[in-house]
């Protein structure tokens, strides 16, 4: 099974930074997909920012060039480093990672916990 920890969130004023950590753990053999999302009380779940294996990324619009995803191949984790926060970047945050594992050799989702990160103004 593969599982997925994420750390990170909390409380910060607007204006200042965070770092959210996801691990993914397990038997995995290849990872072809990590991204962030986000969902606000009464909201739907948007993604927020991507990278796949080779490197590409995309943002959604409100967090370019305020937030940057990257990720440690050989740790199987992926960051999301955030910047200039705002009051509406409150939300709790999610991890999905598509990998290929001992459990499933077709690509399958996982997710992460969740966790909450909150700007206050």
């Amino acid at each position: 099974q593969v599982q997925l920890v994420e750390s990170g969130g909390g409380l910060v004023k607007a204006g200042g930074s965070l770092r959210l950590s996801c691990a993914a753990s397990g038997s995995i053999f290849s990872i072809s997909f990590m991204g962030w999302y986000r969902q606000a009380p009464g909201a739907q779940r948007e993604l927020v920012a991507s990278i796949i294996s080779g490197g590409s990324t995309t943002y959604e619009d409100s967090v370019k060039d305020r937030f940057t995803i990257s990720a440690d191949n050989a740790k199987n984790t992926v960051y999301l480093q955030m910047n200039s926060l705002k009051p509406e970047d409150t939300a709790v945050y999610y991890c999905h990672v598509v990998c290929r594992s001992g459990v499933s050799v077709v690509p399958a989702n996982y997710w992460g916990q969740g966790t909450q990160v909150t700007v206050s103004s």
